[in-house]
C-alpha cells in the first residue's frame, strides 16, 4: 500500500528519491474513477506504477552502487501485488475481446541500460518449472527479466489509464500467472542470492560459463563478479569489506 507522505528533505538518499518518484508517478494518467485509495484496483495500479517508475530510475545509472539492493526491494514489493492477484478469484473483463492498446513500447534501451549496470552479475541460473521432473537449469538475465516484467505491466497500465479497469486487472492477473510472476520470482531469487553472498561474505562458487557471450576464461568471470559484489553493493548493505579477509 502506498505511503501518503512525500518528504522533500535536503538529505534525501537515492532510495528516498526513487520512492518519491514512484509516489509522484502513480498519480499520472490515473483513470477517472470514484474508487477510493483502499480499493483493490487502485492499490494494484499503485504497485505497478511505482515499480515501473522505480526500475526506470535505477536504470538511469545515477546510483549504480545501490542497484542490486534497490531492485531486490522493488521486486519484493511488486510480488506482493502479484500474490494478491494470484489469490484473487478469476477476474472477468467487461468486454469479450481485448481492446487494442496500440504498439508495445520498445524495451531495448531499458534492457541495455540494466545489462550494463548489472555486468557481470546479470546472468544467473534458473529452473523454469520446479514441478517438471528432471528440469535442467537454464541461463537467464536479470536485465531481460526486468524489461519483460515492465512490458507486461505497461500493457495493463495502458488499459487502466483508458478507464478499462477490469481489463487492466484481468491482464495483470493473467500475465502474473503466465509470465511476469514466474519471471519476477526468478529475478528475486537471483538478487536475493547476490545480497546474501555479500552479507554472509561468501564468494560465488562458480558461474560455470553461463554467459555464452563472454570470452572470459574459467574463473575470471567468477572473480570479477565477486569484486563487483564486494565493491558496489557491499557498502549500501552496511558492510565494510576492507576489514574482511
Amino acid at each position: 500500500m502506498s505511503d501518503a507522505t512525500s518528504g522533500t528533505g535536503i538529505d534525501q538518499t537515492p532510495m528516498d528519491q526513487i520512492e518519491q518518484a514512484g509516489r509522484l508517478g502513480r498519480g499520472e494518467g490515473a483513470p477517472a474513477t470514484t474508487a477510493g485509495p483502499d480499493s483493490f484496483s487502485v492499490q494494484i495500479s499503485d504497485h505497478v506504477e511505482s515499480f515501473v517508475v522505480a526500475v526506470t530510475e535505477v536504470a538511469r545509472g545515477d546510483d549504480p552502487d545501490s542497484a542490486v539492493p534497490y531492485l531486490l526491494l522493488q521486486i519484493s514489493q511488486l510480488l506482493l501485488a502479484g500474490g494478491r492477484l494470484g489469490a484473487h478469484e478469476d477476474i472477468v473483463p467487461d468486454e469479450r475481446y481485448e481492446p487494442d492498446t496500440g504498439p508495445d513500447p520498445d524495451m531495448d534501451e531499458l534492457r541495455e541500460r540494466l545489462a550494463a549496470l548489472l555486468t557481470p552479475v546479470d546472468v544467473y541460473s534458473e529452473v523454469f518449472d520446479p514441478y517438471v521432473p528432471h528440469s535442467k537449469p537454464v541461463a537467464a538475465r536479470i536485465s531481460d527479466d526486468l524489461a519483460n516484467i515492465i512490458s507486461d505491466l505497461r500493457h495493463g497500465m495502458a488499459h487502466y489509464r483508458e478507464g478499462r479497469v477490469s481489463e487492466a486487472l484481468w491482464w495483470w492477473q493473467f500475465s502474473y500467472l503466465t509470465n511476469w510472476g514466474p519471471t519476477a520470482s526468478a529475478a528475486l531469487r537471483a538478487l536475493q542470492s547476490l545480497v546474501a553472498h555479500v552479507r554472509l561474505n561468501t564468494p560465488l562458487a562458480e558461474l560455470n560459463g553461463l554467459d555464452t557471450d563472454s570470452a572470459a576464461e574459467d574463473g575470471d568471470l567468477e572473480r570479477q563478479a565477486g569484486r563487483v559484489m564486494a565493491a558496489e553493493i557491499g557498502a549500501p548493505l552496511g558492510l565494510n569489506t576492507a576489514d574482511r579477509g
